[in-house]
């Protein structure tokens, strides 16, 4: 017993002379919350017709990419599916979320961190198609939480107005649409 003890006891010792030296980071508090944005607009498209619009490749009306000539933009739409920015042929590139609800024509739902990825924030972005008399009335609601900065609800609520006014509608309204990839 005594031997295994001095064994025991010698080993230990001569693991912390050899053990590398561990080395102890700086911390840094973050600044954490929460905030809802929710926007609407009416597309002159049946919701089935907008649902595929939304998915599959993207890259005809999403214009915000971490690559500046991204090969692939692509939302798989099942869950499990991801939110995919593909950069180049090797195959580098971005998962921007994870499609947690997928009814074709009806809502898709996706979480991650989309364009603030390295920081510890989260959006849950659903889609809902709404029948309307002039076509689909897409209405999106993000929450968003972890790592918030102030100002940022505003910077997110603008850059989805970008996205569904200023992209998507004409998009839509062009007829593009109609003639995309399914990847």
């Amino acid at each position: 017993m005594k031997k295994r003890f001095v064994v025991g006891a010698v080993a230990f010792v001569v693991l912390l002379i050899t053990a590398p030296v561990i080395v102890r980071g700086d911390s840094k508090d973050l600044k954490t919350g929460a905030f809802q944005i929710q926007q609407e607009v009416v597309l002159p498209a049946t919701p089935e017709a907008v649902y595929d619009a939304v998915t599959g490749d993207i890259s005809g009306w999403w214009d915000h990419s971490f690559s500046e000539h991204p090969k692939k933009l692509y939302i798989e739409a099942r869950p499990g599916g991801g939110f995919y920015e593909i950069f180049n042929d090797s195959g580098d590139g971005a998962l921007h979320a994870t499609v947690i609800y997928a009814e074709r024509g009806r809502m898709l739902r996706f979480t991650g961190p989309l364009g603030l990825s390295g920081q510890a924030v989260n959006f849950v972005t659903t889609y809902e198609f709404l029948p309307d008399p002039a076509g689909t009335k897409l209405r999106l609601t993000c929450n968003v939480s972890g790592q918030i900065e102030d100002g940022q609800s505003k910077i997110v609520d603008a850059v989805w107005h970008h996205f569904l006014v200023e992209r998507l509608k004409p998009y839509i309204e062009s007829g593009a649409y109609k003639t995309k990839s399914k990847r």
